[in-house]
């Protein structure tokens, strides 16, 4: 079950809404708790019991880190036995297969264990996992109830994309949240716009990046390539802030304010930025429990540049095991390397327009990396992108494609811009014209329903990770 699903919008949501409105105060966490299992287990019952396990060890962590804040060495081996444990979990399931496949690329007599990734977990045994970390420096408060760390860990809006929602940030929340009318309005206008999102734009595009994607070199031309990896950057920025915008939107309805996950990361003047901007979530993840415990740039240049290299390897192969994740990520990594000591004063110099210029190239140029797992086809559609080899830099199928798809790629770049939520903001927010914000929420709600009505192709990209 997913949130763009019509199971989910006219059942399970509907009915979870009245549950947890009329439950007793006291009893609201257990609620959320039962309901956020019952979403898990819709599709994936086998790994209830993995997501129970890592919630009990990690409650008693952080338990026994509390118990023992005046013995500081004892307690950090509760925190040290949290980290091995919940690492061991994710790299069972996700990594085994990737290791085992490449010992036996070496000759090693082994055979894959073909196991399913259970979904969200990269996300929630980093969740769990900074839970005794933040105990144990005094940033979180310890958590008494199990019922109420359970209901925090199973969360269901944010549970299985994100964002990553630490616990110190809703700690007060998850037992002293004040649900208002204006917060639930605000939960359903921002849910909504995260489904238009999803279905309206990122599946519409999709369609056009699956077919560029697979065409025969004889057909493709250079413009065309350029075409598809645009169509791929919009399919995954709407598809997955949609996700984010969409658990922000449930959170609210459920009393709960979690923290932004995208900036409109494409108007980004560097890579810097764009890393400012975009899974915000992840990047600050890495940054407090990676990367400012390793010493981050207090220990002189060279261990900066390694402590970067070491973060962003962890970003790549976080986000999928293969070689392909591993590459995208010294790329980026290495650019910010460039950009932080070396080339930051000569962007700022430039004109904007081609600070975004780019930018934008080399944020496009990694997504050739990230979309294709298979090294070989990601190269030959590189090569295609940069004119090598006996490529047209435009034929007739591509101007097809410009022309059936431009009126929605220029609706995405109008969306990936603030600028409805400026015009908003100056012009609409707290005046007269306010009225017409139901009204969009309402059309926007049946415009979704109508096409989820019809639609084949609904998949959330960030559910493989």
């Amino acid at each position: 079950m997913v949130f763009s699903s019509l199971p989910f919008l006219f059942g399970y949501l509907p009915v979870v809404l009245v549950v947890l409105k009329c439950a007793p105060l006291h009893a609201r966490n257990f609620c959320l708790f039962a309901v956020s299992l019952i979403f898990y287990g819709w599709s994936e019952p086998v790994y209830i019991l993995i997501m129970l396990i890592s919630t009990l060890v990690d409650y008693v962590n952080g338990r026994m880190v509390d118990h023992y804040r005046d013995d500081r060495r004892k307690a950090k081996r509760f925190v040290w036995f949290s980290v091995i444990f919940n690492l061991s979990l994710l790299g069972f399931f996700k990594y085994a297969d990737f290791f085992i496949l490449n010992l036996q690329a070496l000759g090693l007599p082994l055979s894959p264990l073909h196991l399913s990734l259970p979904v969200g977990i990269s996300f929630y045994t980093f969740q769990t996992m900074s839970y005794p970390i933040d105990v144990y420096r005094g940033q979180a408060p310890v958590q008494k109830s199990v019922v109420s760390f359970g209901a925090y860990v199973t969360l269901f809006p944010q549970l299985i994309a994100g964002p990553i929602v630490r616990y110190k940030d809703i700690a007060e929340q998850l037992d002293h949240r004040k649900e208002t009318a204006d917060q639930f309005v605000q939960g359903i206008q921002r849910f909504v716009c995260g489904l238009a999102k999803k279905v309206l734009l990122a599946n519409a595009i999709g369609s056009l990046w699956d077919t560029l994607s697979t065409l025969p070199k004889s057909e493709m031309s250079v413009v065309g390539a350029w075409l598809g990896i645009v169509a791929f950057a919009f399919q995954i920025y709407f598809d997955f802030s949609g996700y984010s915008d969409m658990a922000i939107g449930l959170g609210k309805m459920l009393g709960f304010e979690f923290l932004e996950n995208f900036n409109y990361p494409y108007i980004s003047r560097s890579i810097t930025e764009f890393w400012r901007r975009w899974h915000i979530s992840l990047s600050t993840w890495f940054r407090d429990y990676v990367y400012i415990p390793l010493g981050g740039s207090r220990q002189g240049r060279a261990k900066q540049i390694r402590n970067l290299m070491i973060v962003w390897l962890l970003t790549g192969f976080w986000h999928g095991a293969s070689w392909n994740f591993l590459l995208w990520g010294v790329y980026f990594g290495v650019i910010l390397i460039v950009e932080k000591f070396f080339l930051k004063p000569i962007l700022d110099r430039l004109p904007v327009v081609l600070q975004h210029g780019y930018a934008l190239i080399l944020i496009l140029l990694g997504w050739v990396l990230f979309a294709f797992t298979d090294l070989d086809t990601g190269l030959a559609y590189l090569k295609m992108m940069l004119g090598l080899g006996s490529v047209s830099l435009i034929n007739a199928r591509t101007v097809f494609y410009l022309r059936d798809y431009g009126l929605l790629l220029l609706l995405m770049v109008l969306a990936s811009l603030p600028l409805g939520r400026t015009f908003y903001q100056t012009k609409i927010r707290g005046r007269r014209g306010e009225w017409i914000v139901p009204l969009l929420v309402a059309a926007g709600l049946v415009l979704c329903t109508a096409y989820l009505v019809d639609a084949s192709y609904n998949p959330f990209l960030y559910f493989r990770f």
